[in-house]
């Protein structure tokens, strides 16, 4: 019996413009994530995993490491799925902005 291939994940079409909205945002909540590791005030984890999760919208290397994290450290999957949503709300405001 021959199966069918499976196909790679295939990402939306994005303008430059959001794309580089997307990755500068990541990257800032990874900054605010490490500076909220050092700090009371920021809760460093969740800004973590929303950075991790904006940028592996882009970067397929980001999106192994999450799934590795995820294989690693299950509890770790309830943070990661409150940081999609989080940043899924983000995006949709972004995206609401950009049309």
């Amino acid at each position: 019996m021959n199966l069918p291939a499976v196909q790679p994940e295939q990402k939306p079409k994005r303008s430059r413009l959001l794309r580089l909205v997307i990755l500068v945002s990541g990257w800032i909540f990874i900054v605010l994530g490490v500076l909220g590791l050092f700090l009371p005030i920021l809760q460093g984890i969740l800004f973590l995993a929303i950075g991790a999760y904006l940028l592996s919208l882009e970067s397929p290397m980001a999106r192994r490491v999450i799934n590795r994290l995820r294989q690693r450290y299950p509890k770790l999957g309830d943070t990661l799925d409150t940081a999609r949503l989080r940043a899924a709300r983000i995006l949709h405001r972004i995206n609401a902005k950009f049309r």
